[in-house]
């Protein structure tokens, strides 16, 4: 059995609120709508969002997770969208939670190596991060750990 991954995926909370809007059918897209990315992704793996604006392309800043959840059994599939645009998408279980700040993690999250750089990763639109730090912000998220299948010894905020 192949070893469980941690996802962070990157979008705006408009877009990650509308993935996440009905949790027993919920979806992820990512960068733009690629299929490579969510082929990495494995059903059972666990997935949180991180939205650095409330719209895209906006000067809002939210610098906040904003879903969290389990990626559920399927491949990616193509969904028409409209006008054009058919992005890639992989089904998701979110967790109920709240919405939470990056900010007062950014010392505690392992995948944060530079205190001074810390949105670099984002930048990538998906990537993993250890148990821990996905225990920490399911933590922060006020997310039922158990529920994600997370070892409840790891982390509290």
């Amino acid at each position: 059995m192949r070893p469980r991954n941690n996802w962070i995926a990157v979008a705006c909370a408009a877009h990650a609120r509308l993935g996440s809007a009905v949790p027993e059918q919920g979806y992820m897209q990512v960068c733009h709508g690629k299929c490579a990315p969510l082929r990495r992704v494995a059903p059972g793996d666990r997935v949180a969002y991180y939205s650095p604006t409330l719209t895209m392309g906006g000067k809002d800043r939210l610098q906040a997770f904003v879903s969290i959840g389990v990626v559920q059994p399927g491949h990616p599939y193509a969904f028409n969208m409209g006008d054009g645009f058919v992005p890639y998408r992989r089904d998701v279980a979110y967790r109920q939670s709240q919405e939470a700040s990056i900010l007062p993690l950014l010392d505690a999250l392992e995948f944060v190596e530079d205190r001074t750089r810390w949105g670099a990763k984002f930048r990538f639109g998906l990537f993993t991060v250890s148990d821990h730090d996905m225990a920490l912000i399911a933590t922060a998220m006020q997310a039922d750990r158990v529920a994600l299948d997370l070892d409840t010894a790891y982390v509290s905020v």
